[in-house]
C-alpha cells in the first residue's frame, strides 16, 4: 500500500466506504460505474489511464469478510467482481514457454492448483492468489492441459462432461498439477470472496 494512502487513512479514519462504483471485469479490466451504469446494471467505462490503473493495483486488498477493495486515500472503494479477485493472462517467456501473470502485473510463478469449470474456463492458484484465466488466453494454454499425459482435446472434453477414467493435469515446464472440476456458481464459496459487496 502506498505511504500517502496510509497517511490519509490515519488523518481521516472515518470516511464512509464506497460500494458499487468500481468493477473488475472477467478479463482483468477495471471499470468505473456511475449511477446510470449501476441502475441499468451496465459494466461501466473501462479505466485506461496508466497512472490510475497502477495506483488502484498497488492499493488493492481484501477485508476479513472476503470483500475486495481499492484503498483510495482514506476511502475504501469496494470492488464488484465479475469473475474472481485476480485475472490471469499469458505472456511469452524468454525460453519459449508460456508464463502467467495476474492483471495487477505480478508474475504468477508456479501454479499450485488448477480447476476447469463447465464452460472450459481455467482457474489457477499460485501462492496465495487465485484467479480465472482471461478467456482470450485459453487457446495458448490448451497444450498445457494434458489428459492422460498428452494434449488430447477429445479426452479433455469427455473429462469435462464427467468421465472419471481420465486424469487431467496442468503442465508447466517440469511441474504438473492435477486439474479439478469446478462449477462456475461455486467460485465465490470455493475461493472465499464476496462478488458483490454492498453496504450493510
Amino acid at each position: 500500500m502506498d505511504e500517502i494512502v496510509r497517511q490519509a487513512m490515519a488523518k481521516w479514519p472515518n470516511v464512509p466506504h464506497c460500494f458499487g462504483w468500481l468493477r473488475l471485469d472477467a478479463r482483468g479490466g477495471w471499470r468505473m460505474r456511475d449511477e446510470r451504469a449501476q441502475h441499468l446494471d451496465l459494466p461501466g467505462e473501462r479505466i485506461a489511464h496508466p497512472a490510475l490503473l497502477a495506483f488502484i493495483e498497488r492499493n488493492y486488498a481484501h477485508d476479513d469478510q472476503g470483500r475486495w477493495y481499492f484503498q483510495n486515500g482514506p476511502q475504501r472503494v469496494y470492488v464488484d467482481l465479475e469473475l474472481t479477485p485476480y485475472i490471469a493472462r499469458t505472456r511469452p517467456a524468454a525460453d519459449g514457454q508460456v508464463q502467467l501473470v495476474f492483471h495487477t502485473g505480478e508474475d504468477a510463478g508456479q501454479v499450485d492448483a488448477a480447476w476447469l469449470d463447465e464452460n472450459g474456463r481455467l482457474y489457477i492458484q499460485a501462492g496465495e492468489k487465485t484467479g480465472g484465466v482471461d478467456d482470450r488466453d485459453m487457446s495458448q494454454l490448451l497444450p498445457a492441459l494434458q489428459a492422460d499425459g498428452r494434449a488430447d482435446d477429445e479426452a479433455l472434453l469427455r473429462w469435462m462432461e464427467g468421465e472419471d477414467g481420465i486424469a487431467v493435469h496442468f503442465v508447466q515446464g517440469e511441474r504438473s498439477v492435477a486439474v479439478q472440476r469446478l462449477r462456475s456458481e461455486e467460485l465465490a464459496q470455493r475461493f472465499g470472496f464476496i462478488a458483490l459487496p454492498r453496504q450493510p
